[in-house]
């Protein structure tokens, strides 16, 4: 049991049909699982359109605002003034009764990758809660501190932002120990006039630490000294790190292959080797900010490291899958590198530098759909991007999107491939842009439909009991 209606009623103080107990909390009935109390939220649909099938579901409870049309009394309701409102006031209610050691994080890339390294090496060390999805916006954060058990040990939040104003009031939720930011880049520029700008929403992630709380900050970012006077505001212990030599947590020697990356890192003079089963520099970072957390929650950083080994991405962040084209024949094959989650200027290029590693590939293709909110700038970004070094290493673009097309057109002719307008479109021409012996590299934000590619190529494969 994580909540009981007597709890839950007088958190809220809405009016009560029956007692209930429920052994988690849902937003949405397609992931709803028996036992949930089922909250009816208001978003693009309203959730009270869904309460009968909820209960349907198993759910033990449904929180509404009204008793729903229809309704065919399958299982107790608490009515409330609000259901976002209510949602807030348990999510209030858990972090103030939970002794958890609790971590929230930022970052223009790599927020969530961090989160899940976080989740991996912590859960070795104690009961760790963390969202599974990137549930990190003004549901998604009350949902995630409302679904943890009050036993847990360590707590890790992931906070986004796509307005001015949103990150302050999602971090005093949370009340972190630990609050981290990972990186800052032209992203959101749609509603940002600067990336100075992005950096100071980016700071408020501080507004919400606890007393003698500390404050993990990449010290290479241009912006570095808006992320410390926000946190030295807060009083909070400043943690940084980087490649300079004066940072707490210092990167050198990173190495990376197809497969792997390696990376050294010096903290208080102690010299430390992390080797992770994913492929570039950007992992390394976000690693390093991870131990930086692990250290400064009281965990075992040595045992941290060696957990990181043990880490993968998830679908759509980098994951490596192999094509099979023939499943008597395990060498007419090609790579796949599924990064179709999300793209911004930064994560793009990090993205073709894996791709560039991989010099035993016949050709080197990138599959690239818009990176979207990046406001006014967004062609000439998109245009800039191109002329990047790494793109040298590239044996072909194929390109999705409005944006794209100002990339593709800057690109050699010899390097243009397929441009079109839609993910749709590119997909069905995926039999023709992958071949034998290359490594295909689908990169794009989620919102340009990137991951249809990436779902298309998958279904190429043809995996079978011949192939080891």
């Amino acid at each position: 049991m994580i909540w009981n209606s007597d709890t839950v009623q007088r958190v809220t103080k809405g009016n009560l049909t029956d007692s209930w107990e429920a052994t988690g909390v849902s937003i949405d009935t397609r992931t709803l699982c028996p036992g949930d109390l089922f909250v009816a939220i208001q978003a693009e649909r309203d959730g009270h359109d869904f309460v009968n099938h909820a209960f349907k579901k198993g759910a033990s409870a449904a929180l509404v605002a009204k008793v729903p049309n229809g309704f065919e009394e399958g299982g107790p309701l608490l009515i409330v003034h609000d259901v976002l409102t209510s949602l807030w006031d348990i999510a209030h209610f858990r972090r103030a009764e939970t002794q958890a050691k609790i971590i929230a994080l930022t970052g223009s890339v790599g927020k969530t990758s961090t989160k899940n390294m976080l989740r991996h090496t912590l859960s070795k060390q104690g009961k760790t809660h963390a969202a599974v999805k990137s549930y990190n916006n003004h549901l998604g954060v009350p949902l995630t501190l409302a679904r943890m058990p009050i036993d847990t040990d360590y707590g890790v939040f992931e906070v986004g932002m796509n307005n001015p104003g949103e990150i302050a009031p999602l971090s005093q939720l949370i009340r972190p120990h630990v609050a981290i930011v990972t990186n800052v880049g032209p992203v959101h520029l749609e509603k940002f006039n600067s990336v100075e700008e992005i950096a100071i929403e980016k700071s408020q992630i501080f507004s919400g630490l606890e007393p003698d709380g500390k404050a993990i900050i990449n010290a290479d970012l241009p912006t570095a000294s808006i992320l410390v006077q926000a946190a030295e505001a807060q009083k909070a212990e400043v943690i940084t790190f980087g490649t300079q030599l004066q940072t707490d947590w210092i990167l050198k020697h990173t190495h990376q292959t197809p497969t792997s990356t390696q990376f050294e890192y010096v903290h208080k003079k102690r010299f430390g080797v992390v080797k992770l089963s994913a492929t570039g520099e950007h992992f390394a970072w976000n690693a390093l900010a991870t131990l930086a957390a692990i250290h400064s929650v009281g965990a075992d950083v040595a045992l941290g490291g060696v957990d990181l080994g043990n880490w993968q991405p998830p679908v759509g962040r980098g994951v490596h899958i192999t094509i099979h084209l023939d499943p008597w024949n395990p060498e007419q094959s090609f790579k796949l590198i599924d990064d179709s989650f999300n793209a911004n200027p930064i994560s793009l290029i990090a993205g073709l530098k894996v791709l560039a590693l991989d010099t035993t590939a016949s050709r080197r293709v990138a599959i690239l759909s818009d990176m979207l909110e990046l406001g006014p700038e967004s062609n000439s970004i998109h245009a800039a991007s191109a002329k990047d070094p790494v793109c040298q290493s590239i044996s072909k673009f194929h390109c999705i999107g409005t944006g794209m097309k100002y990339f593709y057109d800057v690109l050699p002719l010899e390097k243009q491939g397929y441009w079109f307008a839609t993910a749709e479109e590119m997909a069905s021409q995926a039999h023709a842009v992958c071949k034998v012996g290359d490594t295909v590299l689908v990169k794009g934000s989620k919102g340009s439909k990137a991951s249809v590619v990436a779902q298309k190529i998958k279904s190429m494969n043809l995996p079978s009991k011949l192939i080891s």
